[in-house]
């Protein structure tokens, strides 16, 4: 007898008998896992992060969605979720590229590209504290190795769009144009509000909804098999 599993081409073979079947099945299915200490890591930093992030720099700091892909990462890790996972992917990959090379240009050439890391630098603030915020560095490298181990799932856009929508909205009612959370209040671009709040946050999620996730959901779905089906 043999078989052949469509849903993950990297591990698409041919049994002959059915142990070796029941070995590949068994085998398929322990990779589409995490191993057991990245997920109690995942556990170990939000109890060390959220604490720091929330004495220093308060609840409402919760609501940027840099912060909320990083509980929701942890989340998906914890529960092996590819939906969870893939929609911080398509949240994450360019926001937080985008961080690094703004936090490279500071401490390089002392100037911002385009703003959002000057609290790195703010030395009111503690510097082990401030290095918590280096998860941006490890983030689209932690997403992308979790999705080659469990794929993406397609549905991560509509689901990251729902989001944002969501916090987007919560930020404006917490945020203070000197918070600006989510750039509620200003763009991180020309650092001004686009007409009457209620445009600039349609703005603000529109440009996030169709030229941040979009495009990364497309290249995700063309660079990475739809999750297995047990």
């Amino acid at each position: 007898m043999f078989a052949y599993f469509p849903n993950n081409a990297r591990l698409s073979v041919f049994c002959y008998d059915a142990v070796g079947c029941s070995k590949m099945a068994s085998s398929t299915s322990h990779l589409s896992s995490f191993p057991t200490w990245i997920r109690w890591t995942a556990l170990a930093w939000l109890l060390v992060w959220i604490p720091a992030y929330w004495h220093t720099w308060g609840a409402a700091n919760f609501l940027h969605l840099c912060d909320v892909a990083v509980m929701l990462t942890c989340l998906g890790l914890w529960s092996n979720s590819p939906l969870l996972l893939s929609s911080q992917a398509v949240s994450s990959l360019l926001i937080d590229t985008a961080w690094v090379f703004d936090a490279a240009a500071r401490f390089l050439t002392g100037r911002h590209l385009i703003g959002g890391t000057e609290y790195l630098f703010d030395s009111s603030f503690p510097l082990w504290v401030r290095l918590l915020s280096l998860f941006h560095v490890v983030m689209p490298f932690l997403l992308l190795w979790a999705l080659h181990r469990v794929g993406y799932d397609r549905r991560g856009w509509v689901v990251q769009s729902a989001i944002a929508i969501t916090v987007i909205g919560l930020a404006r009612l917490a945020a203070t144009p000197k918070t600006n959370i989510n750039f509620v209040y200003a763009d991180p671009f020309f650092h001004r509000s686009w007409g009457p709040w209620p445009l600039h946050v349609i703005a603000v999620l529109a440009f996030l909804v169709f030229l941040v996730y979009l495009p990364t959901h497309l290249l995700l779905s063309r660079s990475f098999l739809s999750p297995r089906q047990d």
